[in-house]
């Protein structure tokens, strides 16, 4: 079966990634990077490569892609991961603020944060939100009282 990805570093970036593993100070994701695609330019296929290196053969092929794709700097780094997106906006984190200074409901003496996620519901500040994610937005308000 033919190679779809054929890896031939140039003498520039061969030079750049036996520096990179001599080094020792980069993370060891790069490292097996730097490791997949040497011996990928020496001739092995992905499944020698993987066997020698620990990794599933996919690992080896997405790297090769990466470098035929978008070269050494793209094979080598990691993408940039934006994490999950923010589930409330600062708008409704400041009314749920504001209303943890108000005055709390007839019969209770203070705020509770099970109280504050009903009311902040309630007043529809927010679709749904638990009692612990009220406690963490107020704690970066440093809210002592609560």
């Amino acid at each position: 079966m033919k190679k779809q990805y054929v890896i031939k570093l140039k003498n520039v970036e061969r030079k750049k990634i036996n520096e990179l593993t001599r080094k020792g100070t980069e993370k060891a994701r790069k490292l097996k990077r730097c490791q997949i695609l040497l011996l990928s330019d020496e001739g092995n296929v992905d499944t020698e490569i993987a066997k020698i290196l620990k990794v599933s053969p996919g690992t080896v092929a997405n790297i090769r892609r990466r470098y035929v794709n978008g070269g050494l700097e793209s094979a080598l780094n990691e993408k940039r991961r934006p994490g999950a997106p923010k589930k409330f906006q600062g708008r409704q984190k400041a009314k749920i603020t504001a209303l943890a200074c108000s005055k709390p409901p007839e019969g209770h003496s203070q705020w509770s944060l099970r109280l504050l996620a009903d009311k902040a519901v309630e007043l529809e500040f927010v679709n749904n939100i638990s009692h612990t994610e009220v406690h963490r937005i107020l704690k970066k308000t440093k809210l002592n009282h609560i």
